[in-house]
């Protein structure tokens, strides 16, 4: 990326965070919270998500049968199917369809599908009126605005804007002012325009091989009008949308609502199965039900591919289409509840799985414009009711970005750990830098602290801001002389193995090793106290420094370096113990895509956070006095990391603060915003800070501003001593026996 290209993307962020990142941050947050207290009320939320993927893993195996079996069911019902190869192709059908029934006014329900075909465009240049009938996506069809989010499209709107939008645009006889108001004036307009429509359109949540059904889960009564009312119905849903059987809904029913919005249960689920004649209701005698309409109805399935049987083929993009639009990715995540989806998101979709979405339906181009906003946190992951790696596929995708020469082909190699190749593909000087940390690491600490002191100069600032990116205002970390795993030779262990309880491996993460040492060496202190003898061995970097940047060639063979290393520690017995909770999430996560099966299982199964570690020692009688108490140390603001948290390790520091009777303010605030290399590009920096902004405001309350800070991550400890100008330390320094922090 460009120079230029980066100040017009932070121009454009800065942009978003002033005019809609308040309505956005207020509604994400609401319903996120919601989820979290209405999948509390689930007895067994975990089996329901398992039992989603499956039905969904089930049908795309299944998928070309499935839509034969639908087609089948559907024309015996006597409706029509239609499989558009592209948009292109559904929207000729679509259009011949209104001209066979010389519509004037056609009206829709809330559709991500029909808003990747552009269907409105295709038919607004036929002459026929298109009518969004959902509340949001009427007041952006009003303001000629594209959604921001999957399921509210209008989430970054409030409601004095709407009200402003809709007094200017409709002149009311008295001015709408509240919410209530502008809810019943679109239900009263929109109402008379569904009435006087001549066809409805749909989307469809799911759609029922064996019996042809349609469900609809909508807020509002819309979607039946939409596609009741007129006598011709058309519904148009990407295959992907496609369930075996009418019981397979029960799972999706029980999780939708509450992934998305955080309600118990949507407000409307309809379940239609359309046949031609529609049955009614007799108004004059409520017991005869079925009776005949006079004049037929009309309905078209029109089944979408614009490139979903090829993502059916693709091992790594496959996994999108389990997705069930639920929105729950872009509500858990700290970047889009600040910019939303019209700096998260392409053509059509947003949020974390839009990536997948726009390089599958749209373009590779498309998903580059903001795939990189996905910093790889993996809260999305736990919040995805169908148990979708959404990270991954984000970095699969970035992979290809960096990877696709000018002529299409797939061609670049990343850097020195793949031998005998040269880089010849087409990515930029930022994320090679930060890809490549390691090696930056090693020039800087064995050039310390000249090179502290150069990288501090205005102009090498100035450079490395228009060069690479790296926003100035970030402070940049300083490097040690000595590295922890040269300190620990020369020091040796103070435990012997022969009076050890148990032997563990320290893992001298790229940051821990040549930056932070002093961290590193109270882990070793604080293992000792727990009478284990420890070892630091030369090891790689994990590879999260280049999966980061999507180069995950560099990411393979760095794993297969660290695994070489640690496989006699293993082979030995001997425990794995990691101080950064993202290098954990590798030996965890993301090693199961970069080693083989029974290789990850086995470094998973022997790695552990470091005060997991301890909890471990405690709760197997090791002496808690030995280490620095609650009695003798600080007041404590704590904050833990991203994915800490997603791989459930962070209960352990809590757990282990309160055995030892520290006085801990824990944050609330979910994301610090940093992300590793994320916070210090300077496209993303104030985006970064704004969402630091959150936990800043916490942890300078009059309750906090006097504790300590501490925090479990690298990133998380940097943006916090960024945005309160204090010191922050990691959770093992406060317990070290010889700890001074006050």
């Amino acid at each position: 990326m460009s120079g230029n290209a980066r100040e017009q993307k932070a121009d454009h962020i800065r942009h978003l965070l002033e005019t809609e990142g308040d309505a956005v941050e207020a509604n994400t947050l609401g319903f996120n919270d919601g989820r979290y207290e209405s999948v509390a009320d689930l007895e067994d939320y975990e089996g329901l998500k398992s039992e989603a993927r499956a039905i969904k893993e089930d049908a795309i195996e299944r998928l070309p049968a499935l839509i034969d079996e639908l087609t089948e069911t559907v024309e015996a019902n006597g409706g029509t199917v239609y499989l558009a190869d592209d948009a292109a192709d559904a929207n000729r059908y679509i259009r011949e369809v209104a001209s066979e029934k010389e519509a004037e006014r056609l009206v829709k329900s809330k559709s991500m599908t029909s808003e990747e075909l552009e269907v409105n465009e295709a038919l607004e240049a036929d002459g026929v009126d298109v009518v969004e009938t959902d509340l949001g996506e009427w007041v952006l069809q009003v303001a000629d605005e594209a959604p921001s989010h999957i399921v509210a499209p209008a989430i970054h709107k409030s409601k004095d804007e709407i009200a402003r939008l809709f007094n200017e645009q409709f002149d009311p006889e008295e001015p709408l002012e509240t919410a209530e108001e502008l809810t019943m004036f679109a239900r009263d307009r929109l109402g008379e325009l569904i009435a006087d429509a001549d066809i409805g359109m749909t989307g469809a949540n799911f759609i029922t091989a064996d019996s042809g059904s349609l469900m609809l889960v909508t807020s509002e009564g819309n979607a039946r009008k939409s596609a009741v009312v007129p006598d011709t119905h058309v519904a148009v849903a990407g295959v992907e949308k496609i369930v075996p059987s009418v019981e397979d809904l029960s799972p999706f029913i029980e999780l939708i609502g509450r992934s998305g919005t955080g309600q118990d249960i949507t407000s409307y689920i309809s379940l239609l199965t359309p046949p031609v004649d529609s049955p009614v209701v007799d108004p004059d005698d409520p017991d005869v039900a079925f009776a005949d309409r006079d004049d037929d109805r009309d309905f078209h399935l029109v089944l979408i591919d614009n490139g979903r049987m090829a993502m059916r083929e693709d091992d790594q993009l496959k996994e999108t289409l389990y997705c069930i639009r639920c929105s729950a990715c872009a509500n858990t995540c700290g970047n889009f509840q600040s910019v939303g989806g019209h700096a998260f998101g392409g053509e059509t979709y947003t949020g974390g799985i839009a990536t997948g979405w726009e390089a599958g339906v749209h373009s590779q181009e498309s998903a580059a414009e903001f795939n990189d906003l996905c910093t790889g946190c993996s809260r999305c992951v736990e919040a995805c009711p169908v148990e979708i790696d959404i990270p991954w596929i984000n970095t699969v995708v970035r992979d290809r970005i960096n990877r696709e020469g000018d002529d299409g082909r797939f061609e670049f190699v990343y850097d020195e750990l793949v031998p005998d190749e040269e880089a010849t593909g087409t990515i930029d000087l930022q994320k090679r830098l930060f890809g490549n940390y390691e090696t930056l690491a090693k020039l800087g600490s064995a050039t310390a602290p000249l090179s502290n002191w150069t990288a501090g100069l205005e102009p090498v600032r100035s450079l490395l801001e228009r060069t690479a990116g790296i926003d100035r205002r970030r402070a940049l970390p300083a490097f040690e002389r000595e590295t922890l795993v040269d300190w620990f030779e020369a020091r040796g262990p103070r435990v012997s193995a022969a009076d050890a309880e148990r032997e563990a491996v320290l893992y001298p993460d790229t940051y821990t090793n040549y930056i932070d040492v002093d961290r590193g060496k109270a882990a070793v202190r604080v293992l000792e106290a727990m009478d284990v003898h420890v070892r630091i061995p030369a090891v790689s970097e994990s590879g999260r420094a280049p999966l980061s940047q999507g180069m995950i060639a560099t990411a393979d063979a760095k794993a297969s370096r660290v695994y070489a290393a640690l496989a006699e520690h293993l082979d030995a017995g001997r425990d794995i113990v990691v101080i950064e909770p993202s290098d954990l999430a590798m030996f965890h996560r993301e090693y199961e895509k970069l080693l083989p099966e029974a290789s990850f299982e086995r470094l998973r199964a022997g790695s552990y956070e470091v005060i997991e570690y301890v909890y471990g020692c405690l709760e197997n009688g090791a002496n808690g006095a030995r280490l620095r108490t609650g009695d003798g140390g600080p007041a404590i603001a704590y904050h833990s990391h991203c994915q800490q948290r997603t791989m459930g390790v962070d209960r352990y520091t809590r757990a282990v603060f309160e055995a030892l009777n520290y006085d801990v303010l824990e944050s609330d605030v979910e994301c610090c915003g940093m992300a590793g290399s994320f916070g210090y590009k300077q496209e993303y920096y104030e985006l970064s800070m704004d969402v630091g902004d959150r936990l800043a405001e916490q942890f300078s309350a009059p309750e906090a501003k006097n504790r300590l800070v501490v925090a479990s991550g690298t990133s998380c400890e940097d943006q916090l001593e960024d945005l309160l100008e204090r010191d922050a330390s990691h959770p093992v320094e406060v317990l070290d026996p010889r700890s001074r922090l006050r």
